[in-house]
């Protein structure tokens, strides 16, 4: 009788396993990313460095996985033009994690599926019903709790770059959505990150200003986040394979949760109880809002 209820358990774990690695991982990306830019590097020399190491890892991903179907010549241009998007993603997000608490930065950023709900529908790509817009409406006022609470300790750069990145990220999510449906991601990913790695290797160039971490905590950050995004990459593959991407999107969003935590632990965060409030208005808010769509 007990053996019943073990394989259910085995089976939800094996099922949600993915994706609470890719949360899990991601928010450690968030964690290194504050402690590499707080011991001394910068973030065009940390996000130049993460993305080769993520180039090669990608590759290995390749190698052991599965053989892939090619993508067709104008998928591989869409999935390089993406990777420009990404690098002002990444810039953008990690411009945000430097400036402001962590917590604030990802919850900020945490914006995309609305904006993407939104765009979407104005693009005419998807469609936004008015209960949807009602609750995108609570999770903005959410968001206004959040930065409102403490408005003379975060800084407007870092909100705005928070902003910027989910902009990215949206424009990003709608265009993959239009033009690779169908398309191996893996693939994508490979050409996207090859594209934003150039991108980045040039601009580090160009500045020849690199900023390398101080002290043995900042450089296990700073290698560790090559490690940490692109297993989190792995993992939401394996999760939209297995649970459908709208699952995936929808556990996502325990990512800002853990990111508040383990930032309070780790870095000493702090959030006022307004700002708890308006996280959790925001993320419950954003979830129902994926749900109706």
């Amino acid at each position: 009788m007990s053996a019943q209820p073990t394989a259910g358990i085995r089976d939800l774990l094996r099922q949600l396993g993915p994706v609470l690695t890719a949360a899990a991982m991601f928010t450690l990306s968030d964690i290194f990313g504050k402690l590499a830019l707080e011991g001394g590097a910068d973030v065009m020399s940390l996000l130049t460095f993460r993305s080769i190491l993520g180039i090669g890892f990608v590759f290995l991903w390749l190698q052991l996985g599965k053989g892939a179907v090619a993508l067709s010549p104008r998928a591989r241009w869409v999935s390089l033009a993406l990777g420009v998007l990404l690098t002002a993603n990444l810039f953008s997000l990690f411009k945000a994690i430097e400036l402001v608490p962590v917590s604030i930065a990802i919850l900020t950023y945490f914006i995309y599926p609305l904006l993407t709900g939104i765009l979407g529908a104005v693009a005419g790509v998807d469609r936004l019903t008015v209960t949807g817009a009602a609750i995108a409406l609570a999770a903005f006022f959410g968001l206004a709790l959040i930065i409102g609470a403490n408005p003379s300790g975060l800084a407007a750069l870092g909100l705005l770059a928070a902003v910027g990145g989910a902009l990215c990220r949206t424009a990003m999510l709608l265009v993959t959505r239009a033009s690779l449906k169908g398309a191996d991601a893996r693939l994508v990913t490979w050409y996207t990150l090859w594209s934003s790695t150039l991108v980045f290797a040039a601009l580090s160039l160009l500045a020849w200003d690199w900023h390398w971490p101080h002290g043995a905590s900042a450089w296990v950050a700073f290698v560790g986040i090559g490690f940490t995004t692109t297993a989190a990459i792995v993992a939401l593959y394996v999760s939209t394979q297995q649970i459908g991407p709208f699952r995936t999107a929808l556990f996502m969003n325990l990512e800002p949760l853990m990111t508040a935590a383990l930032s309070a632990v780790v870095l000493g965060d702090r959030m006022t109880p307004l700002q708890v409030l308006g996280g959790a208005m925001m993320i419950a808010a954003l979830c129902f809002f994926q749900m109706r769509r």
